[in-house]
């Protein structure tokens, strides 16, 4: 019996993370994580908690406990980077973050002695790079994506430089950033238990804005000024690695400097190429087939395997190979043209513009849409919606394509929302 009820709340608890677009597919691996992660009495509180930022009075009621042992409880699950906590007015206010990019990534930031984290790793890996649901329920459903590739901006001309927009470039987020936070990369130290990490640097993880400001305040990241975390970019770009961020033009919460073989980000780009898991930047590569010697420096430097070696068919030299890229699977990065001591890659501007959402709200309604779950997100089951919240979410409704506000009309099943979207389009 006691083992049903742990397993019952630890269920509840991914019930209540899959109510939102980034979720967790159930399993018996993510049981264990969750457990070593919250306790039962934990799982089950969190599981009840809405979906929309709270403050602690709102959890009170929810909870049905008092608000002291209430705020003791968020101040605690906020201290293990389980909760985002903010100061708004000079009031706590909390969010539970999704699994990934969130609180699985928040566990492995800093070495800590309170969990296992040999452990964690482990069941880590099997969960995301063994078994696949995870990963591919986060990077290929719908066409909206959680992530996008930021240019390597050491391998743009000055031609490129004139059509890079602020928000494609990793620098601007650095320097607008209110908080800017640093920590151990996720995913190279979490392979690190598993003895498959590389040598890429670890300290290296960034994090901005609300997100810098609750991992500073609880010790999970430690806050550098603008200098640092440019220095640190410019060793990310020295290292070839890739620039992953949150896939929103305003307030993004997170960079990472990802290596093609220890990043989730990267490993899901080769696995579900055809997928398009990442959304791209905004520029392709393109090889000088008469002056590239085929080298291979660009090969070795993408991390999702777009550019290979062919034969040159030069009938003067025939074991002679050049470089070729395949289009369908390149994530623009520009990391192979910074590579190529030969200068023989440039950049060009793609045909048709990446669409990047305006900020985290336009981004999780547009996912929300796509992956069927828009009614969990506009009808919080716990408390209602305010209405500067709902009509926020509305609105973006309203600017999005027609097929897919009828997605969202159906999901909802709401005469008013159907009402509402086919007035506005008249």
């Amino acid at each position: 019996m006691a083992h049903h009820t742990i397993k019952s709340s630890y269920a509840q608890l991914t019930d209540r993370l899959n109510r939102f677009p980034q979720g967790a597919p159930p399993s018996e691996l993510l049981f264990k994580i969750l457990k070593m992660l919250f306790s039962e009495r934990e799982a089950k509180l969190v599981s009840l908690l809405p979906i929309k930022p709270f403050n602690a009075e709102k959890a009170s009621r929810i909870w049905k406990i008092d608000l002291t042992r209430t705020r003791n409880v968020l101040d605690t699950l906020a201290s293990r980077a389980i909760l985002v906590d903010v100061e708004q007015n000079g009031e706590s206010i909390y969010t539970l973050p999704p699994p990934m990019a969130g609180f699985f990534e928040f566990s492995l930031m800093r070495i800590r002695e309170d969990i296992d984290q040999k452990a964690l790793s482990e069941l880590f890996y099997q969960y995301l790079n063994v078994e696949e649901a995870f990963i591919k329920d986060l990077f290929t459903r719908g066409d909206t994506q959680l992530g996008r590739t930021f240019i390597n901006e050491p391998a743009l001309s000055n031609e490129n430089a004139l059509h890079v927009l602020d928000y494609e470039r990793a620098t601007h987020v650095i320097e607008e950033a209110s908080h800017r936070a640093v920590g151990l990369c996720y995913c190279r130290h979490k392979m690190e238990h598993a003895h498959e990490a590389c040598d890429a640097p670890q300290d290296i993880c960034m994090t901005f804005n609300n997100s810098a400001a609750s991992l500073i305040k609880h010790g999970h990241a430690r806050a550098v000024d603008k200098e640092e975390c440019l220095d640190l970019l410019s060793l990310a770009y020295e290292n070839n690695l890739v620039q992953f961020g949150e896939n929103v033009r305003e307030q993004v919460n997170f960079i990472c400097n990802c290596c093609g073989c220890c990043c989730e980000a990267m490993l899901a780009a080769k696995r579900f190429a055809i997928l398009n898991p990442v959304h791209t930047s905004n520029f392709l590569p393109v090889v000088d087939e008469h002056g590239c010697n085929g080298c291979g420096k660009c090969v070795s430097a993408c991390p999702v395997e777009a550019m290979t070696l062919v034969s040159s068919n030069d009938p003067k030299k025939p074991k002679m190979k050049r470089a070729k890229l395949d289009a369908e699977i390149c994530l623009g990065c520009g990391v192979c043209v910074k590579s190529c001591s030969k200068n023989q890659l440039r950049l060009i501007s793609r045909e048709k513009r990446v669409i990047t959402p305006l900020n985290g709200t336009h981004r999780a309604v547009i996912m929300a849409i796509e992956r069927g779950v828009f009614q969990n997100l506009l009808f919080d089951n716990q408390v209602l919606w305010s209405h500067r919240a709902l009509a926020g979410i509305l609105g973006v409704i309203l600017k999005l394509p027609p097929i897919k506000q009828l997605m969202a009309t159906q999901q909802v099943k709401s005469r008013y929302m159907e009402a509402l979207v086919k007035y506005t389009g008249n």
